[in-house]
């Protein structure tokens, strides 16, 4: 069972920079695929980064197109955390950000549906 917390939302400028934080729990965070998803109001949860497990011990990064270029995905497994770096942030970008993970998922990761653990969500607001 693992327990993921996201940290590090806000309000923020359009143009500003915010950092999420997601703190995991349970054993062999470093088998699992880990990823962002995101909510807006009135609309369907959608995919934003994600970090892909590997047998080799290498983590394969994917981005939504939408914010490939101003956001950063990364880990810390000596930590068991992943991070969000968000750069440019644009009013586009206002939603719930959530963290996910899900053990040794290799394909179709910005399915939400492919994940099997979920945080409680930080809100991210971006003013013009």
């Amino acid at each position: 069972q693992v327990q993921l917390l996201e940290s590090g939302g806000g309000l923020v400028q359009a143009g500003g920079s915010l950092r999420l934080s997601c703190t995991a729990s349970g054993p062999t965070f470093s088998s699992y695929t880990m990823g962002w998803f995101r909510q807006a109001p009135g609309k369907e949860r959608e995919f934003v980064a994600a970090l892909i497990w590997s047998s080799n011990s290498i983590y394969y990064t994917t981005y939504a197109d939408s914010v490939k270029g101003r956001f950063t995905i990364s880990r810390d497994n000596a930590k068991s955390m992943v991070y969000l770096q968000m750069n440019n942030l644009k009013p586009e970008d206002t939603a719930v950000y959530y963290c996910a993970a899900a053990v040794m998922l290799r394909l179709r990761v910005s399915s939400a549906e492919r994940y099997d653990y979920w945080g409680q969500g930080t809100q991210v607001t971006v003013f013009s």
